[in-house]
């Protein structure tokens, strides 16, 4: 298929800027991936499409405070790193803006000296290497002078930081939110569970390679991004009881592509841990998967593929034809999707 097969028109003001005061408050669109047919709700209400004996799986990964803006070493010109994932002890891979002024030895000065980070090497994608040096705990000092890695395309300011984590996001490691499971609550999750459905955390660390536009106007010439996944003994064991009893239903395309990438062929999960690239589009034979909450996303992107690979692709863009009809609000701090 095209990358353009999956194009649609969305006017700039449906994309949501800021999150709802009360998460669960989003609309919900349920498409039937059987007939295409849609019907919308609260997103509070997908509780009544769960029952006993089903299992939701969602991401517990959270977001860390990534995006740093410091100042070159010499000249005092800005420079914005962005954390992207630790490669070993005080080294990261990083996305620094300017590329330009951040060649190998370049060193920038964040909070009046506190950190520093060291330009070790250019590698894939012409992100950087880059060592810092501190004194102290990593963790406290980026949480003082960080910022929060919203997605270029919301321009206000976040008021709230948790606001881009979800309630249960507790492995910190990722640069971008599991974006469908902000609309849960702890009320909704407990809900959820009095019904008797089981609920699998699993943790895949979202990096922006799951962002990064499909250039390539194949498809099958898109190369994704690896991302490290981990799967616990307690969270097989649901998936696994849910598989013979129940459905299998994710919270998020991350969820998705963790409980696929550790299925056998035969829709087993063992505990495990790795990195994933798996890339999922139509023709994609879903081993595990039978529902998706999801959020509406980007034209072209490999996230609208895989959804398109599990309900179908003709449904899918008439889905969302709709949405744009019936102005949802889009991408990371909009409305959501359930499809069954």
């Amino acid at each position: 298929m095209k990358r353009q097969d999956f194009y649609y028109e969305l006017p700039e003001e449906l994309i949501a800027q800021d999150p709802l005061e009360d998460r669960s408050s989003s609309r919900l669109l349920v498409l039937d991936k059987q007939s295409g047919a849609v019907s919308h709700h609260i997103f509070k209400e997908m509780k009544d499409y769960l029952k006993a004996g089903d299992c939701l799986v969602i991401n517990d990964t959270k977001v860390i405070p990534a995006r740093l803006i410091g100042s070159k070493a010499g000249t005092d010109a800005k420079i914005e790193i962005l954390l992207l994932r630790r490669r070993e002890g005080s080294v990261w891979e990083t996305l620094v803006k300017p590329g330009k002024k951040a060649k190998p030895g370049t060193k920038v000065s964040f909070g009046d000296g506190i950190l520093v980070g060291e330009v070790l090497e250019i590698v894939e994608e012409g992100n950087r290497l880059v060592r810092f040096s501190y004194e102290g705990i990593f963790e406290e000092i980026l949480d003082r002078l960080g910022q929060m890695p919203l997605p270029p395309y919301i321009t206000h300011q976040l008021k709230e930081r948790d606001r881009y984590n979800t309630v249960y996001a507790v492995h910190d490691g990722s640069a971008a939110a599991p974006t469908a499971g902000l609309h849960f609550t702890p009320e909704l999750l407990q809900e959820i569970e009095d019904k008797g459905v089981d609920i699998a955390r699993v943790t895949l660390h979202v990096g922006l390679g799951t962002f990064r536009p499909v250039k390539a106007e194949e498809i099958t010439d898109h190369h994704m991004h690896s991302e490290f996944y981990q799967i616990s003994e307690e969270a097989a064991e649901k998936i696994n009881r849910a598989k013979g009893s129940g459905r299998i239903i994710c919270v998020g395309t991350t969820s998705c592509r963790t409980i696929e990438s550790a299925a056998d062929e035969t829709g087993h999960v063992k505990a495990c841990s790795g990195w994933t690239d798996i890339f999922i589009y139509p023709g994609y034979r879903f081993k595990i998967l039978d529902g998706l909450i999801t959020n509406f996303h980007l034209p072209e992107s490999t996230l609208i593929m895989l959804v398109s690979a599990l309900a179908g692709h003709a449904h899918v863009m008439s889905a969302y034809e709709e949405a744009v009809k019936e102005r949802y609000r889009f991408f990371s701090f909009g409305d959501a999707m359930f499809i069954l």
